[in-house]
């Protein structure tokens, strides 16, 4: 292959114009896979909650004991036709606004007929 002068450190220019779009792209993924992970988490919350009001127990707090710890503080917990958990998405960037997710879970009392 046969170099020009002129296209000496062309390659080194264009990955360091491709490294904040490469930054972005996995900023943005790893907020997708917080948003997974809090979004999961307050569903497994609810349906702990939910089976234990439908065995008799305190449904809001076993849907608060069963969140992790750092979404436990901001986490809203309500018990009316089954148990809805509220939890904020952390966000990488400070500034950002924290994105709100609301999952609701219940146990009927199964199949009447």
């Amino acid at each position: 292959m046969i170099r020009r002068a002129n296209e000496e450190g062309q390659a080194a220019v264009e990955l360091v114009a491709a490294l904040p779009a490469l930054a972005l792209a996995l900023l943005i993924a790893a907020q997708f896979a917080i948003a997974g992970y809090t979004l999961w988490s307050a569903a497994i919350a609810a349906r702990a909650g939910a089976r234990a009001a439908y065995v008799g127990g305190d449904g809001k707090h076993a849907a608060r004991a069963s969140l992790p710890p750092a979404l436990r503080r901001a986490a809203s917990v309500r018990d009316r036709n089954g148990v809805a958990v509220r939890v904020r998405a952390p966000s990488l960037i400070p500034g950002l606004p924290r994105v709100p997710m609301t999952v609701r879970a219940g146990l009927g009392d199964g199949d009447a007929g």
